[in-house]
């Protein structure tokens, strides 16, 4: 495997302002999955992604670096986290990088270690599109999630006559900290449209993502023990 790692952190956040250098526990909350990308690979394939001077300071403060801001229009809500790498790709083969996979890594996962991107990039193979992290859902389509109809009913999102929720199949939800793809299907199709997928389940303690003000004081509570 010859990887790039990718930590993208753009500057503007509704849900939590600055987060991705909000100190968390101590310290900003992007140095986390930088010294977990720090204990699985060399500085010199870890690449931070950001629009935003300050981003790139705290990135450097961990001797990471950040050859370039990302472009405005990729710094946007309507830019697509595709869009994100593929700049990204493109910035490291223009610096001489030579990767045939790409691992994204997102900040708002401070509880994500650098044993977990071990055990999720042992699953990982050149013959797949992508090795994901996930989380067992808390509900579940067979049992707890409804769809309306064109009448206005709601029926369950998908059939099944099961009568416990442990009887239902098991269904994951991506939890947005680890992305294990190939440099090759990336270039030829969008993330979305990837269909040789493998998981990497995490628990859920492991797994929160910081989008709002009640999971930073989630993660707060769990620092704290």
């Amino acid at each position: 495997m010859k990887p790039l790692v990718i930590i993208p952190a753009r500057g503007g956040s509704k849900g939590i302002p600055n987060k991705n250098i909000k100190q968390l526990n101590g310290k900003p909350l992007i140095h986390y999955t930088i010294e977990a990308a720090l204990e699985c690979f060399p500085k010199e394939v870890i690449m931070v992604s950001t629009d935003s001077e300050e981003i790139k300071k705290c990135a450097e403060q961990l001797a990471i670096s950040v050859p370039f801001l990302r472009p405005e229009h990729l710094a946007t809500d309507k830019a697509t986290s595709y869009d994100v790498v593929l700049h990204a790709m493109k910035e490291a083969e223009f610096s001489g990088l030579m990767f045939d996979t790409v691992i994204l890594l997102q900040p708002t996962s401070p509880f994500r270690k650098g044993q977990h991107i071990r055990e999720a990039i042992s699953l990982f193979s050149m013959d797949i599109d992508m090795v994901v992290s996930v989380k067992i859902a808390s509900e579940n389509p067979y049992y707890s999630l409804f769809e309306e109809t064109d009448l206005g009913f709601l029926k369950r999102s998908k059939e099944g006559s099961f009568s416990r929720r442990q009887d239902c199949p098991e269904v994951y939800s991506y939890n947005g900290a680890i992305y294990i793809m190939n440099a090759d299907s990336l270039s030829k199709s969008n993330i979305s449209q990837f269909t040789k997928i493998r998981k990497y389940v995490m628990e859920a303690v492991d797994s929160v993502d910081l989008d709002n003000e009640l999971d930073w004081k989630l993660a707060e509570l769990i620092f704290k023990g």
